[in-house]
């Protein structure tokens, strides 16, 4: 497993966040620092047709070794990491035979790692942690994937005797911030279905997402001397309170889990005259999807309505822009796809957990282009903040499920029939 830990650290200590206020793509000239590495790598370890295009899309192949027909299968994960948390100068500390007990991740801060508050932490007792040093996130969203992908390619090349057919691998910037899917040449990649290694915990099998939107809410306001201000005075950031009052506060991230949807406020800016509501919008379900951006519409019309005659002119503006849409709708019709990772997890005596995600992967974006694409484990736990952490074992896993996966696709007859219940 040091060859996996290896590859892991030299991929998350090269900071690769991605900026949704940029652009360009990627959104950050340092993606490039990671896209390059790996082109080199992969062109190191043997596979072939390895490309970057004018905008880091990695694309590489791995020939098939089998003289019969089999379906062309892909593997993708992104080398972004999120804005939300700084991926700057990432420090792991590797914890061997984890104990069970509380980690201190930084003394000085006394920032601890617990079990008693992160409970997924007593399923690896006994195997190997990576960890932040309590200052920056690891990077193993979505680091981990790639590792495994690149780990599994170069574990097919050496042992030949392992039957696979033509496999495609796709690495992409910016999924961090929505984009990572926008500039995919789904033709070019020709791939049958792919997998993104995206997931979290070990034996994760996703192919249910959240319907997504973002909302921009722009509250106007009106600044007079606070002496003089009765009947002149609006305060754009109290308008803005009262918009998020009127969302519901049940159905906010802290407050739901599994199918259910959220409202979730992220940014707010503001002074009297001009305040900033940045937003987004996530439900599983199309109609309560559909039901919940009318719901900003109807709380920014009915402040409108009440400051009309004072203002003069709308004092809310909503601008409400769909991100993405649940896979699942493009993944059901092949369904044979999610069987095949079920079946190789249960061969490997992994059990395999099918959830929703309650977020979303380049998977989503991709199967609405195409490339019906479910998203497998790669490991991690806590993503986007400074507790997350990865099990050596997990990646390791990860790494088994993809050979599998290549194995089962490419026996005689089994792989073609799957193939031809798509089209």
């Amino acid at each position: 497993m040091q060859h996996i830990i290896d590859r892991f650290i030299s991929y998350v200590t090269i900071d690769t966040e991605s900026d949704a206020s940029s652009d360009t793509t990627p959104s950050t000239a340092k993606q490039w620092d990671l896209a390059n590495k790996l082109v080199a790598e992969l062109k190191a370890i043997g596979m072939q047709e390895v490309t970057i295009d004018d905008k880091a899309y990695i694309m590489a192949t791995l020939p098939s070794n089998v003289d019969h027909e089999v379906p062309t299968i892909g593997f993708i994960s992104h080398f972004d990491t999120t804005p939300d948390f700084t991926g700057a100068n990432v420090n792991p500390q590797i914890i061997k035979n984890y104990d069970g007990k509380d980690i201190v991740l930084n003394a000085e801060q006394n920032i601890i790692l617990s079990p008693s508050y992160f409970k997924d932490l007593l399923q690896y007792k006994g195997q190997t942690l990576i960890t932040t040093d309590g200052t920056t996130l690891l990077g193993a969203d979505d680091k981990a994937g790639i590792t495994e992908i690149v780990t599994a390619m170069e574990f097919l090349i050496k042992n030949p005797d392992i039957n696979h057919g033509k496999i495609r691998v796709g690495f992409t910037p910016d999924e961090e911030i929505g984009r990572g899917a926008h500039h995919f040449d789904v033709d070019k990649f020709g791939a049958d279905w792919a997998y993104t290694m995206d997931g979290s915990q070990i034996g994760e099998l996703e192919y249910e997402n959240f319907n997504a939107a973002g909302a921009k809410i722009t509250f106007k306001g009106k600044s007079v001397h606070p002496g003089y201000a009765k009947g002149k005075m609006i305060n754009s950031m109290l308008i803005a309170n009262d918009f998020i009052n009127a969302l519901p506060s049940d159905e906010t991230p802290q407050e739901t889990k599994g199918y259910e949807g959220f409202y979730h406020v992220h940014h707010l800016t503001g002074s009297i005259e001009e305040t900033v509501l940045e937003l987004i919008i996530r439900d599983h379900n199309k109609i309560k999807f559909e039901k919940r951006k009318e719901k900003i519409e109807k709380i920014s019309r009915k402040i409108n309505k009440k400051f009309a005659k004072q203002f003069g002119e709308d004092i809310v503006i909503a601008e409400i822009k769909d991100q993405y849409y649940n896979m699942k709708e493009k993944v059901v019709p092949v369904k044979h796809i999610v069987d095949i990772a079920e079946k190789a997890m249960k061969e490997l005596e992994i059990k395999p957990l099918i959830k929703p995600i309650r977020g979303g992967t380049d998977g989503c974006q991709l199967s609405y282009m195409g490339l019906p694409c479910p998203n497998i484990f790669a490991g991690g736990h806590n993503f986007h903040g400074k507790y997350e952490y990865v099990p050596v074992e997990s990646m390791q896993k990860a790494v088994d499920v993809i050979v599998k996966i290549a194995e089962l696709t490419s026996m005689p007859n089994f792989g073609l029939e799957l193939s031809k219940k798509r089209k």
